[in-house]
């Protein structure tokens, strides 16, 4: 397990890393470095996705009745998950476009909307809650919650750990 989550927080830094650090590089024609940044996180997700669902499958446990209950519920949390994501890094390379002189009115922006993403994430993972509890059992949502909780949070420390301070 403990190889499963070093895994995953690899591909946290590498998802917001990437992008940071194409920002800062030669500057290339802007077209060309946006549909660059889009493709290589598109990349990251696949990979994080394709790994989330086999922490998923093997921590779940679920019979092939259950899982046919399960992953559609999942799906959908998922894909609003991925929408609250895109948000995130817009945020994010909003902070890296304006980290040599951040203004205050900027550095408030991003933090209201960080912490509104955050909020938005929790209100997602209460609703999806009774969902996950109706496909299976209240303790198998219980389980889905945990998991994907502390699969959140390692890579939010990932990311949150490559980002710069503000000065």
């Amino acid at each position: 397990m403990k190889k499963i989550v070093n895994y995953l927080a690899c591909f946290g830094v590498l998802a917001i890393a990437g992008p940071l650090a194409m920002a800062q590089t030669a500057p290339a024609p802007q077209e060309t470095q946006e549909a660059n940044l889009k493709a290589y996180i598109g990349m990251m997700r696949q990979d994080l996705k394709k790994d989330k669902v086999s922490i998923l499958t093997e921590m779940m446990d679920l019979g092939p009745q259950e899982a046919a209950k399960f992953w559609p519920v999942y799906n959908a949390y998922d894909k609003e998950l991925t929408a609250l994501a895109d948000e995130r890094i817009a945020f994010i390379r909003l902070y890296a476009d304006n980290y040599g002189a951040l203004s205050d009115e900027m550095a408030i922006k991003i933090a209201t909307g960080m912490m509104d993403i955050e909020g938005r994430r929790v209100e997602l993972r209460k609703r999806y809650f009774p969902l996950v509890s109706q496909a299976l059992t209240v303790k198998d949502a219980a389980r889905w919650l945990q998991i994907e909780s502390q699969i959140e949070k390692v890579v939010d420390l990932q990311i949150l750990s490559s980002l710069p301070i503000v000065e």
